[in-house]
């Protein structure tokens, strides 16, 4: 059992959630029982760090430590058990229906992006110069969804050119020269959604077939980029 902070395993997971340290090892934490499950399920969980008197049923090595730990490590008090999982090193673009990110910047974006993506049937999702997938922020977004979906890192030029060998339309957006999402009726696509501020880059919509816009009324001008991109989704997954 682990009861010192000062423990060089305890020491060694929190170097985890820095992002630089994450790179190195190739390995993140994970918090919480359903994470952890998730992650089983998926074959990524390699060890947990689990609260004394607490259990789970999954076969990886298991380290008991005392409650200050987990507190110490995560900063969340109910933390019952920790995992150490490694990362997903695919880089291949599967299925139909793809989602290039690009340049998204906060991490209750891209988790709200993930769990949407994940509702609206999306096979892959691309990210471009985002923010770091394992940020611990990012990963309490996704409540765990983000191992029930391809999600993979790619240049974001190589990545359009890869969907187009694929004979798939590509979906920018644009506020004031898009077309209404409700006329699109296509079952493969490709959605690009750019920065928060910024949106996509005039050089990425050249490189789109058609930009698409959500109908809002005239009192607001634009939407949160996560919100914007679940409409789409949804209006893009639903079609008779």
């Amino acid at each position: 059992m682990i009861s010192s902070i000062n423990n060089e395993k305890i020491k060694y997971i929190k170097k985890l959630y820095n992002k630089k340290y994450r790179e190195k090892e190739k390995k993140y934490v994970i918090e919480g029982i359903h994470f952890v499950e998730e992650a089983y399920k998926n074959n990524l969980l390699e060890e947990v760090y689990i609260l004394d008197g607490y259990d789970i049923n999954c076969d990886v090595k298991k380290t008991i430590v005392k409650s200050n730990i987990l507190k110490t490590i995560t900063g969340i008090n109910s933390i019952k058990i920790i995992g150490i999982v490694k990362y997903n090193t695919n880089n291949k673009i599967v299925g139909n229906k793809i989602l290039i990110l690009d340049n998204i910047q906060d991490p209750g974006n891209l988790g709200t992006i993930i769990r949407s993506s994940k509702a609206f049937s999306i096979d892959t999702i691309i990210l471009s110069n985002t923010v770091d997938l394992y940020n611990p922020k990012v990963l309490r977004s996704t409540q765990g969804l983000l191992f029930n979906i391809n999600i993979i890192n790619k240049n974001i030029k190589d990545a359009i050119c890869e969907v187009r060998e694929k004979n798939i339309l590509i979906y920018g957006t644009d506020v004031k020269e898009g077309i209404d999402v409700r006329s699109i009726n296509n079952k493969s696509y490709c959605l690009i959604m750019g920065n928060e501020g910024r949106g996509l880059s005039d050089d990425i919509k050249k490189l789109t077939d058609k930009n698409l816009y959500i109908k809002m009324n005239d009192s607001c001008e634009s939407l949160n980029v996560g919100v914007a991109c679940s409409i789409l989704l949804y209006e893009l997954n639903y079609k008779e």
